[in-house]
């Protein structure tokens, strides 16, 4: 992951900037939705929410074409669904810059339909955009990372269109925050926390 956080801050969009161009509409929300696929969503969301100037990181599915996917239909990895987190974050606190950052940090984006020992076309690493802006900015960060050479196998990160996303199960909603003591979040889970509050200690939402 060496030189990581200089290639972004050097080549993807900075959407600061972005906010205070001449025209705005003056009372354009400066609220903004991205979805993510990074393997488990438990994991990413737990990621997300400690990052200062998310306002809410949603779980969910994205990706396929049946109505109204469950945990079950999409845990048959044949819906074409992934397991997504919707973060809704505050551009005039964090930004698309910062999201991929932390995004290409936690998770490994050089593993087909795979994050560690969850496997299957639901956990592959995938960026939802929505709009033309998302997705240049997708790929402007991909390949500065390819060109430096950050990985040692070749990102296997999919961009795809949002077309729809529907909001998982409830029970799967802040999943680390109410089930730590479980074997998966001590394991799996916290590890990526530690890693995200390390190398991101000043930009937490609660800093340690």
């Amino acid at each position: 992951m060496k030189n990581l956080f200089l290639i972004c801050l050097l080549t993807t969009v900075n959407m600061f900037g972005q906010n205070n161009t001449a025209g705005q509409a003056a009372k354009q929300s400066n609220l903004e939705t991205i979805t993510l696929a990074g393997g488990c969503y438990w994991c990413v969301e737990a990621v997300y929410e400690n990052l200062n100037g998310v306002k809410s990181a949603i779980s969910g599915y994205a990706g396929g074409k049946m109505e109204n996917p469950s945990y079950e239909d999409v845990s048959t990895g044949r819906t074409g669904y992934a397991e997504v987190v919707q973060i809704t974050y505050d551009k005039n606190v964090t930004n698309l810059d910062e999201i991929f950052k932390v995004f290409f940090t936690v998770h490994d984006p050089t593993t087909l339909n795979r994050q560690g020992a969850d496997a299957g076309t639901q956990y592959r690493s995938a960026i939802f955009y929505k709009n033309e802006q998302q997705k240049v900015a997708a790929l402007t960060i991909i390949n500065a990372l390819k060109k430096a050479k950050i990985y040692d196998s070749p990102i296997v990160t999919t961009l795809e269109p949002l077309t729809k996303f529907y909001k998982a199960e409830n029970y799967h909603q802040n999943y680390y925050a109410n089930n730590k003591n479980q074997p998966y979040c001590q394991m799996v889970i916290q590890p990526k926390i530690e890693k995200f509050e390390k190398l991101f200690k000043d930009r937490l939402k609660n800093k340690k």
